[in-house]
């Protein structure tokens, strides 16, 4: 199999190397490869595109020639058959002694596996919460530091970073929050499921972190009035970074810039899912 792709961007073949649960709703995965090598990037926020096995198969199922029309290759296989694919932000990478990446961390939601979820599981969440070492899988990611999938860009002027992401965006926020330099004010709010997936976050910054808790009486329909009620410091410049479902993502992006009127500019807005639709639904409909 051939593993190029036109940059910024390339298939990686690689390996469950350890798993760890980080709560209720959260896994941790570490994946390794010689491919790895070639892995490259400097974004906190780096979007990256799994593709992993069915049950039963022992490898992701995926076009022999993975060049630039590996996607109607892929959609052409049959739905049995076909790789699921989904999408995920970069969590963490651990560079060798020569600086190339040797391991990455992706953490996953569990949607529909923890206890009391209400939802049935989807094939990524099954996936990561049996997981074992040894397990294949393919991931599509950069292979050029600053690449178009990075989002969070705040400009060199920002006085105040403000953060707000729901669980599917919590692994690449807590990735920002724990980047950001001495002397960075930030004021963040994460949304999780249960009081369990809360996380402890060191930081250099002035960061101000709360956690919203969906068992506690937060969650949908709650972060609007969250931040609505909330009190930023005075800012010349702010900017915003706000990921997670895409209705509440979109009005978040409407009171950040309307009612308080900040520059849409300095606003990062990234919808990582779409309530009851699933990923290739919103596939279909982009």
């Amino acid at each position: 199999m051939t593993t190029a792709v036109a940059a910024p961007f390339r298939f990686f073949s690689l390996q469950v190397v350890r798993t760890r649960r980080l709560g209720p709703s959260l896994a941790r995965v570490t994946f390794a490869g010689p491919d790895l090598s070639a892995f490259q990037s400097d974004g906190l926020d780096q979007s990256l595109s799994l593709f992993l096995p069915h049950p039963g198969q022992t490898e992701p199922a995926v076009p022999v020639e993975l060049g630039e029309g590996w996607w109607q290759g892929w959609r052409e296989l049959p739905d049995h058959v076909r790789a699921v694919m989904r999408s995920y932000t970069l969590r963490a990478l651990r560079r060798d002694g020569d600086g190339h990446t040797a391991e990455v961390d992706i953490d996953f939601v569990l949607h529909g596996v923890a206890p009391g979820s209400g939802i049935d599981a989807g094939p990524a969440a099954r996936w990561a919460a049996d997981t074992a070492p040894g397990d294949r899988v393919l991931l599509l990611g950069p292979a050029v530091a600053d690449n178009r999938a990075i989002r969070f860009r705040p400009p060199e002027d920002t006085d105040l970073v403000v953060i707000w992401g729901d669980e599917t965006a919590v692994p690449a926020a807590c990735a920002i929050v724990e980047a950001l330099p001495a002397g960075t004010r930030a004021r963040v709010w994460l949304e999780v499921p249960h009081a369990d997936d809360v996380q402890h976050l060191p930081t250099a910054a002035d960061a101000e972190v709360t956690w919203l808790v969906r068992d506690a009486g937060g969650g949908p329909g709650t972060a609007l009035a969250t931040l609505r009620a909330a009190q930023l410091p005075a800012a010349e410049h702010p900017y915003v970074w706000i990921a997670g479902e895409s209705g509440c993502v979109k009005e978040l992006r409407r009171h950040f810039v309307g009612e308080r009127g900040i520059d849409r500019r300095r606003v990062t807005f990234v919808g990582y899912w779409r309530r009851g639709l699933t990923e290739e639904q919103l596939r279909e409909q982009g």
